[in-house]
C-alpha cells in the first residue's frame, strides 16, 4: 500500500490535534451549565473557573477552523472534509443536539471518530476507498460499547445531569446486555476486513483484542454493576490503538493465505 513519510505522519499529528482540541473546546463551551454537575467534568477549565467561557469559545472555533485549512494546505482537500465532518458530527450532531435529546446520542456521534479514521487514511493515500471506509466504520461499530461500559460506571452522575444515556433510561442489566450484542458485532466485523485485504498479522491481534472485550462484556451482563463496568471499560479503551497498531505491523508484515 502507500507509504507515510516522517514528515506526513507530522502533517496528520498536528491536523489531527488541533481538530480534537477544537472540537473539545467548543464541547466544553456547550456543556458548561451540566459539566460542574458530573466529577468526570467538573474540573474542566471553565466548571472550575480557570478559563471564562467567550474565550475558550473564540479558542474552539479558531483552532477548528485552523484544523480544517491545515488539513486541506499540508495534506490533500479528501483529508480536509473528513477532517470538517469530524468536527461538524462531534460539536452539532452530537454536543448540541443528540446529547441531551436521545439515548442513540453516542451510537450516531460516533461517526465523529470514524471520521477522523478517515481523514487519516486518505491523508495517506490521497482517496477514500473501500478498506478505509469499512476501518473508519469499525470505530463507529466499536463506539457503543465503550462509552456505554463508561455510562453504566457514571449513571448516577448523568441522571443527575439529565443527560438520557442508555442506564438512565433502561437500567443496568439492559444495558449490558446491548453492550454485548454491540460486541458480538464488532468482533467478526473486525475480522471481516481479512476479506479485503488486510493479513494475518491484523486478524490475530483483531481476534484477541476483541474476544477479550467479549469475555468482560459477556461477564458484566452477571455483574451489571458500576465497579465491573468500570473494568469493562478499562480492557474497552485501548482496543482502537491495539487495533490501528495491528493495522500498522500487518502493512509491514503483510501474510496472508
Amino acid at each position: 500500500g502507500p507509504e507515510l513519510d516522517t514528515w506526513g505522519l507530522i502533517h496528520i499529528i498536528i491536523a489531527g490535534g488541533l481538530a480534537s482540541a477544537g472540537s473539545s473546546a467548543l464541547n466544553h463551551y456547550y456543556d458548561r451549565d451540566i459539566d460542574p454537575l458530573m466529577t468526570r467534568t467538573s474540573t474542566r477549565p471553565i466548571p472550575s473557573g480557570r478559563i471564562k467561557p467567550n474565550s475558550v469559545l473564540i479558542y474552539g472555533l479558531a483552532v477548528s477552523v485552523i484544523s480544517v485549512l491545515y488539513g486541506a494546505l499540508a495534506l490533500n482537500f479528501v483529508s480536509a472534509f473528513f477532517i470538517a465532518l469530524g468536527i461538524f458530527f462531534y460539536v452539532i450532531i452530537y454536543t448540541a443536539w443528540l446529547k441531551r435529546l436521545n439515548s442513540s446520542n453516542i451510537v450516531i456521534g460516533g461517526f465523529a471518530g470514524s471520521a477522523a479514521s478517515m481523514a487519516g487514511w486518505s491523508a495517506v493515500t490521497g482517496s477514500m476507498d473501500i478498506l478505509g471506509f469499512l476501518i473508519g466504520f469499525l470505530v463507529f461499530v466499536w463506539t457503543p460499547s465503550h462509552f456505554w461500559c463508561l455510562a453504566m460506571k457514571m449513571k448516577d452522575e448523568y441522571s443527575a445531569a439529565k443527560v438520557p444515556m442508555l442506564p438512565v433510561l433502561i437500567g443496568m442489566q439492559k444495558t449490558s446486555k446491548y453492550i454485548l450484542i454491540n460486541t458480538l458485532i464488532l468482533l467478526p466485523y473486525s475480522l471481516m476486513l481479512y476479506a479485503f485485504g488486510m493479513g494475518l498479522v491484523y486478524t490475530a491481534i483483531a481476534a484477541a483484542s476483541g474476544g477479550l472485550m467479549l469475555v468482560y462484556h459477556y461477564k458484566l451482563t452477571k455483574s451489571p454493576t458500576s465497579e465491573f463496568a468500570w473494568k469493562a471499560y478499562k480492557v474497552t479503551a485501548p482496543y482502537l490503538t491495539i487495533i490501528f497498531l495491528a493495522i500498522a505491523l500487518d502493512a509491514a508484515f503483510n501474510f496472508r493465505f
